[in-house]
């Protein structure tokens, strides 16, 4: 019965349009056929990309953003979102801004909300450390939200990332190569077994002959008095100090290039008679390293 009313009911629209020829009939018509439900807009698949993130302004955007930007521009049938875990960075985002910084379980509640089926999750870490595998851990909880949901791999996954890594250092670096300068990384380090990245980087780059390549870490092994030592004991009287991070966030501006720090890398450098200067420049400002994390992300959507 409900098939004959609607078949009946469309008629009348018809007839009532074909009658009249005018956009009163017209808006009739459009206005009778608005009855029939519209099919619903099909959701786009969401890439979220995850970073720890950093309140300086000037190397989110160069860093993150162009991250962000590269992954976009390579799929433009996704959402690229973004999600910060530092709750210290977002908070600080916010108070400076008044922009807010969804943090993973934010983003993610809104990609379920949204009905998102296809998602793809790539962080902007460096390793499959404690942040990694947290993130690995909670998106377990949002699994049977999705159809399909895949994690990408950090950066330095493979060989060949690392030694594409370590040469996009090195062209980045050499206008300030000489035979009495050393070009010093500063990582971050962590407590985790991936810490050992750093010293499979530091052979990665003596393999490739990059000898006057060292390599340091923040918070763990190998330590600025390390690289020091071995600066000196290799005959470097200058040195060049990098962050082998992302972006060129706090721990960059603070714990390598602030000489008023005594325990700084520019300080313990200096206090061994190394002339030191300073790069500020994430490794997200290189567009082979951001190259990279959209290799990955292409390596997610094909497991998907």
């Amino acid at each position: 019965m409900s098939t004959m009313l609607d078949r009946s009911t469309s008629r009348r629209c018809f007839l009532t349009a074909a009658a009249a020829g005018s956009a009163v009939a017209l808006m009739g018509l459009a206005a009778c056929a608005s009855n029939t439900p519209a099919a619903p807009a099909a959701v786009k698949p969401v890439i979220l990309v995850v970073s720890f993130g950093t309140s300086y302004a000037s190397s989110r955007h160069a860093t993150i953003g162009a991250i962000e930007s590269d992954i976009r521009e390579a799929y433009p049938d996704y959402d690229v979102r973004r999600a910060f875990t530092a709750q210290g960075v977002i908070d600080h985002i916010e108070k400076d801004t008044g922009r807010h910084i969804d943090s993973f379980e934010e983003a993610m509640d809104k990609i379920v909300a949204d009905g998102v089926k296809e998602l793809i999750v790539q962080p902007t870490h460096l390793m499959d450390g404690f942040e990694y595998t947290d993130i690995k851990n909670a998106l377990e909880d949002y699994a049977s939200s999705f159809d399909k949901c895949v994690l990408g791999a950090p950066l330095l996954t493979t060989e060949d990332d690392q030694i594409a890594v370590a040469e996009a250092i090195k062209a980045s670096m050499e206008r300030y190569e000489d035979d009495d300068t050393a070009i010093c990384l500063m990582g971050h380090g962590t407590e985790a077994e991936s810490n050992s990245i750093y010293a499979t980087m530091q052979d990665v780059f003596n393999n490739l002959g990059y000898n006057n390549y060292f390599i340091a870490t923040v918070e763990a092994t190998p330590t600025f008095d390390d690289v020091v030592a071995a600066v000196k004991e290799a005959g470097y009287t200058k040195a060049v100090l990098r962050p082998m991070m992302v972006v060129a966030g706090d721990h960059a501006n603070n714990d390598m290039a602030d000489p008023e720090d005594p325990e700084s890398f520019i300080s313990v450098m200096t206090s061994a008679g190394i002339e030191t200067t300073c790069v500020l420049e994430g490794l997200g400002q290189l567009d082979t390293i951001d190259e990279i994390y959209v290799s990955h992300v292409a390596d997610a959507i094909a497991n998907a």
